[in-house]
């Protein structure tokens, strides 16, 4: 099958090149053509005027060796016989005297060919009869730049073939070698690429093998990430004891003593940083959950809450929490949604003065769920700086995450993350979860019409 589909696309392709190619070269030739006689033209049309106020041999001579064609040779004129001077000719003639005459019966400009090119005959009328001035074309200019047209046709012709024929060859590796996919998969994920995936397609035998192996790579990944939720979890709450060091330190004055200790804090913080950063950074992305599966959004966001409390009481926080009185299950794991909510009630955290209240309000449609945080800040100034993948600083006291958790947990459902101005005054954080499998724009455009007006409604 590979390499049939590389003949079938070397013989299209090589059919729509000359199809192309070569009428098009001819369409060149054509233009050269009439370009060296149009020049010819306009330089026979040149010797009008000095036709029309003599006809004297020595000064058409003089006229004829001062042109630019006549210098090389290649004009001459025909004068026919006035009174007692007969007919004579004037500079290097190569037409015949049967195109002349043609050319002065018809008063019609013509071209003839003759041996090594061209002549253009232009018919000059004159009160004692008709000139004509002949214009000589050689051959080589005639075909000026016909040969480089040529190469590079042939050239673009070759090259779209050789493209052609790569990427055929390239789409019957992808159609005849589903197992190698896997065996690459398998090997990738044995060196630690813990988001190797094999897609579900092929020979029955092989989609059932790509099954497993998936099934078998996303547990891998639960397991790991539930030791690194653990690590994240265990770092995030020694910021409690940290802020009170933070606080006490500043609180000491001058002096070395205080200066080593202000130090102390500042590095240890750095390093509760660094490993919360790794554990996030480390995360693999999972496949999309199918259906069935997922978790309880509502218990979620009360464990977490739980856990900032502490903290929030520290700082003299006021925070409340709504719409998790009842369960509201959605479509992705409880260790993503869990990193989500922390990544959220973080940024509060640290971007936030001391004081500065929040909120966490939940709600659920039938195809989607809402998740708002809020807070009474000074809000986001750069919406879509902080939306951006990787757009965190890394700054002491921020993970350099910024919201790329939250939104690959929305993109894998569907939905997607809005930053806006809240009710508070400051930030609002809207996390959007489809409940269903991913849709196209024009469906969640419908889907989120449909939750705005329940909301409003209530």
């Amino acid at each position: 099958m590979r390499w049939a589909l590389v003949k079938v696309c070397l013989a299209v392709t090589t059919m729509v090149v000359v199809a192309f190619a070569v009428p098009l070269g001819l369409v060149v030739e054509e233009m050269a053509r009439d370009r060296a006689l149009s020049n010819a033209e306009r330089h026979a049309a040149g010797m009008a005027p000095t036709l029309s106020i003599t006809t004297d041999r020595a000064e058409l001579s003089r006229a004829v060796a001062t042109s630019e064609t006549g210098g090389d040779g290649r004009m001459a004129v025909h004068v026919p016989a006035v009174g007692d001077t007969g007919a004579f000719e004037v500079g290097d003639p190569r037409a015949g005297a049967r195109a002349v005459e043609a050319t002065r019966k018809d008063g019609r400009a013509r071209t003839a060919e003759v041996p090594g090119g061209f002549v253009v005959l232009q018919p000059t009328a004159l009160s004692s009869g008709t000139a004509v001035v002949e214009i000589y074309v050689p051959e080589a200019e005639v075909s000026n730049g016909v040969t480089t047209a040529w190469l590079v046709l042939a050239g673009v012709g070759v090259a779209l073939v050789i493209g052609s024929v790569a990427v055929a060859d390239r789409l019957g590796v992808r159609m005849v070698q589903p197992a190698k996919r896997l065996v690459g998969a398998a090997r990738d994920l044995g060196e630690g690429e813990l988001g190797a995936r094999v897609p579900e397609e092929g020979p029955k035998e092989l989609r059932l093998a790509a099954v497993a192996f998936n099934s078998m790579a996303d547990q891998v990944v639960r397991l790991l990430a539930n030791e690194r939720e653990l690590a994240a979890d265990l770092s995030h709450r020694l910021r409690t004891p940290l802020t009170v060091l933070r606080l006490n330190a500043a609180s000491l004055g001058d002096g070395p003593a205080a200066e080593q200790t202000r130090t102390a804090v500042e590095t240890l913080e750095r390093e509760v940083d660094t490993i919360i950063r790794t554990a996030r950074d480390a995360k693999p992305q999972t496949a999309v959950v199918g259906a069935g599966a997922g978790c309880d959004a509502a218990e979620v966001i009360r464990d977490r809450m739980a856990f900032w409390s502490a903290l929030a009481e520290d700082e003299g926080r006021e925070a409340r929490v709504a719409g998790v009185e009842r369960p509201v299950r959605i479509p992705v794991p409880r260790a993503e949604l869990a990193a989500a909510m922390d990544a959220l009630l973080g940024n509060v955290f640290r971007h936030t003065g001391e004081g500065t209240g929040f909120s966490v309000d939940v709600h659920s449609a039938e195809d989607a769920v809402i998740v708002l945080v809020s807070d009474a800040g000074e809000g986001i100034a750069d919406p879509e700086a902080a939306l951006a993948r990787g757009a965190g600083s890394g700054a002491d006291g921020s993970t350099g995450l910024g919201l790329d958790i939250v939104r690959r947990l929305a993109e894998s459902t569907g939905g997607d993350v809005r930053v806006g101005r809240s009710v508070l005054g400051g930030a609002e954080v809207r996390l959007w979860l489809q409940r269903g499998s991913p849709r196209g724009a024009g469906s969640r455009r419908g889907h989120r019409g449909a939750v705005r007006r329940r909301l409003s409604s209530r």
